[in-house]
């Protein structure tokens, strides 16, 4: 490649991209407006956790903090947060801020791609604005612009940039067709085409939508399940013995910074349109309550222990918003903590992938160096890290008090061995 392309945020979206275009011979600039993270990925420092140290200390790209490598570049792609507001509504500042910046150093010719996610229409009604403001230019005309939604998987293996399929939406067929040959070099899964920009923003948030309204039909079978005294694995697996039920949602704890939020980015559109989507609000609402629901079984397997609430402690394992990445943004094991703190149960927390100092800073509990079940009335283990599954259930039992708990909230464990082995046993 004989590309200039620069990437604008540097998170778990941006890094992994621009080291990519970098191992297929594109000159790469990553620009952050972050100086110390820049400073940290210029030592070798893999910041988004994704990729390893010495991924980052072996490439050639270009991090910096200076806005004017904007002007270099054949093709800049922005990946930048696009979190909610406190109202739930889409925050889009980022966008905004980085079109601004963008336009203020834009070369006529540059092709503008953006990456984060999305409402239908903001690509057209918010970046553009921002880069014309910024630029002075026009768009279609001094330089172009295309949408092409992030799908990694951090932490899933086979789901890295080269392994999903890329989704391109353009207002114009040649340059979608240009940016679909640009992320053909580094995608080896394929590209495909959109009809249009507005297209590819509502596949993006639909494909979230529909993972949300799975996960809360089992997270609201879960909680049937408890009011009648069944257990919903149990009730999932039979199901799944047929041809065709889906059997790969689990009742869990439904965090990130893309499944609690991509909903009420179409939502926030559509009702704008005059059509409020239901379904798909209640789902976000049955998901919203799985952290209050896991408080509640925790209380009462340690009811059930014979502890007084108030004076028990329980170690909470594993913080982060999903197995095996070190990202607690977001992680719906605050809920559940914000919880149980409120029963006066004295918590504390270990996760593998999270510094012992941000877990304290982020959740308000002490966090352990090493791992000791030591002087604990009992576990929740809220998020499955592949650790966690070579724990032995015996010397767990052993370390801890009398009759301990264990709540399990993806079912890591079998029922029967935690029962064998002493724990008040209870999972979703």
């Amino acid at each position: 490649m004989t590309d200039t392309v620069c990437i604008v945020g540097l998170g778990y979206v941006g890094l992994p991209l621009a080291v990519s275009f970098d191992d297929r011979g594109a000159y790469v600039v990553g620009y952050d407006v972050d100086e110390s993270k820049v400073e940290r990925l210029r030592a070798g420092e893999d910041t988004s956790e994704c990729l390893g140290d010495d991924v980052v200390a072996d490439s050639d790209v270009q991090f910096t903090a200076d806005p004017t490598s904007v002007g270099d570049a054949d093709y800049v792609v922005i990946t930048v947060p696009t979190p909610v507001d406190d109202l739930q509504s889409p925050d889009l500042q980022y966008v905004e801020a980085a079109g601004e910046t963008v336009g203020r150093h834009l070369s006529p010719g540059t092709t503008v791609v953006l990456e984060s996610t999305v409402f239908p229409g903001a690509t057209s009604q918010v970046l553009v604005p921002a880069l014309e403001d910024g630029s002075g230019f026009t768009e279609g005309e001094e330089f172009h612009v295309a949408y092409s939604p992030e799908r990694v998987a951090p932490g899933v293996t086979g789901r890295n940039v080269s392994e999903v399929v890329k989704l391109v939406g353009a207002r114009d067929p040649a340059v979608g067709e240009d940016v679909k040959r640009l992320y053909e070099r580094i995608v080896d899964a394929g590209v495909t085409r959109t009809p249009d920009v507005e297209t590819a923003e509502a596949a993006k948030v639909i494909e979230n939508v529909q993972r949300d309204l799975n996960i809360a039909l089992v997270n609201e079978l879960a909680v049937a399940c408890d009011h009648m005294g069944l257990d919903t694995h149990d009730v999932l697996d039979a199901a799944g013995t047929k041809w065709n039920f889906h059997d790969e949602y689990r009742p869990g704890l439904v965090g990130g910074h893309c499944i609690p939020v991509d909903p009420l980015y179409l939502t926030y559109r559509s009702e704008r349109e005059g059509f409020s989507p239901k379904l798909i609000l209640q789902a976000r609402e049955m998901n919203e309550y799985v952290p209050t629901h896991t408080a509640n079984l925790t209380i009462r397997a340690l009811n059930e222990s014979g502890r007084v609430i108030g004076d028990s402690r329980l170690l909470i394992l594993g913080l982060a918003y999903k197995p095996n990445v070190g990202d607690v943004r977001t992680s719906e094991v605050e809920g559940v903590i914000n919880q149980l703190r409120s029963f006066g149960v004295d918590l504390a927390g270990y996760d593998p992938y999270v510094a012992p100092e941000d877990v304290a800073r982020e959740f308000e509990v002490d966090g352990q160096a090493e791992l000791s079940f030591d002087g604990f009335d009992g576990v929740v283990l809220a998020t499955a890290h592949r650790e966690f599954e070579r724990l032995d259930l015996a010397s767990l039992a052993e370390s801890m008090a009398d009759d301990p708990v264990l709540v399990d909230v993806n079912a890591l464990f079998d029922e029967q061995r935690a029962l064998d082995h002493g724990f008040v046993y209870e999972r979703l």
